[in-house]
């Protein structure tokens, strides 16, 4: 059976509100729902564990209520970082479980369903994909100057893993490095495959993604 972990542990911060950006409406539904529903439409059988801290659970469960959200999953509890957070959804995962996991960020609802199902099969044979983009614009490096953008991509979820592979790298200790999943699975030995991922799959982080998101809608 294969499984994704929905990680949403974002306190909305640069959103400059109260309400965690997961949970904000876009198109009149919120973030999170809008990311599940597309996890759920890639795949009827996908099994579903969402990560949310504890003290956003009851808010949560209070939406799910008020918008009639009826998609199946399993709960866990959001971790001090985002690495300790995916141990957490892991932990749901039998130890004995073959398939492939993925892990996505909640604030991300616009992944399509066709890279949702190029990151798992590529994972079937690869065991470590993530889903990238060209870097469009410049770059420069504050003290080295401009780099060449054709050196460089964009970095998406989910990132999907053989279960077991990912779950050997989750128990290293954990460090500073660790930025995504892929980093985590990198510092454990293994070499990270590279599939097209797709531009409308933004991260919602500021106001102006948010406005982005609604035209998207």
């Amino acid at each position: 059976m294969d499984y994704v972990i929905i990680v949403a542990g974002g306190k909305g911060l640069r959103m400059g509100g109260d309400i965690p950006k997961q949970f904000l409406p876009v198109g009149g539904r919120p973030v999170l729902m809008r990311t599940i529903e597309r996890f759920r439409a890639y795949s009827s059988t996908l099994h579903i564990i969402l990560v949310l801290p504890k003290a956003q659970q009851d808010y949560w469960q209070a939406l799910c209520q008020e918008y009639q959200f009826a998609v199946d999953y399993q709960l866990a509890d959001g971790g001090e970082t985002r690495f300790h957070s995916v141990q957490n959804g892991l932990a749901l995962v039998p130890d004995d479980a073959k398939g492939v996991v993925g892990v996505h960020d909640g604030v991300r609802p616009f992944v399509s369903i066709d890279v949702i199902g190029r990151c798992y099969e590529a994972a079937r044979i690869h065991k470590a994909v993530i889903p990238v983009t060209p870097v469009i614009e410049t770059l420069r490096h504050v003290s080295e100057g401009t780099k060449p953008r054709s050196d460089y991509r964009l970095v998406q979820t989910p990132q999907c893993f053989d279960i077991e592979l990912l779950k050997a790298a989750n128990r290293q200790p954990y460090c500073d490095g660790f930025t995504d999943d892929a980093s985590v699975v990198e510092a454990y030995g293994h070499t990270i495959t590279l599939v097209e991922g797709n531009r409308e799959n933004i991260k919602l982080t500021t106001p102006f993604d948010l406005k982005i998101a609604e035209i998207l809608v």
